[in-house]
């Protein structure tokens, strides 16, 4: 998983309630993946420089099978396809960059492409079962409605784990 903020934060937490799947969280945060961490990611990668090489050790080589970006740009998307392994998915859920993927490496590799935008009905009731059942937990900052400018400057500098929420 690329991206343990917002939205991140809950995917971590679902594939770990629906998924004995070995998850490496990958944020550019230090506090994001000390969440990821407490909320089930066997193991975490500081994103940027090694990134890419530190995934594939933890495969063994072979790369992830799946890679769900939280992200969707700043260079997670490149990096993401890199972790990926041959026959692999990438699932896009956040946005803001653009994919450049010369066609010949996706036919060689095998790798799938696929976007994300809210889910079905039945995926909203059962992630409110897993909610119900405390295996899932919103993390929020709250602000006053008044202090919205603080909740941006929080969200920009990456001071927010989890959701930041405005109380009127």
């Amino acid at each position: 998983m690329i991206g343990a903020g917002g939205l991140g934060h809950i995917g971590i937490q679902v594939l770990a309630a629906l998924s004995p799947a070995e998850m490496i969280v990958v944020d550019a945060n230090d506090e994001a993946l000390k969440l990821a961490s407490e909320l089930g990611a066997a193991h975490t990668v500081l994103a940027g420089a090694g990134a890419v090489e530190r995934v594939l050790e933890l495969t063994g080589g072979h790369g992830a099978e799946a890679v769900i970006d939280f992200v969707g740009e700043g260079g997670a998307i490149e990096a993401g396809v890199k972790m990926l392994r041959r026959a692999g998915n990438y699932y896009v859920v956040g946005y803001g960059g653009e994919i450049n993927v010369p066609t010949i490496d996706i036919i060689s590799t095998e790798i799938n492409f696929i976007g994300n935008l809210v889910g079905s009905y039945n995926d909203l009731v059962e992630l409110m079962v897993l909610a119900a059942q405390g295996k899932v937990r919103l993390h929020t900052f709250k602000y006053a409605l008044g202090d919205y400018t603080s909740a941006l400057e929080d969200l920009s500098h990456g001071n927010v784990r989890g959701r930041a929420i405005l109380i009127p």
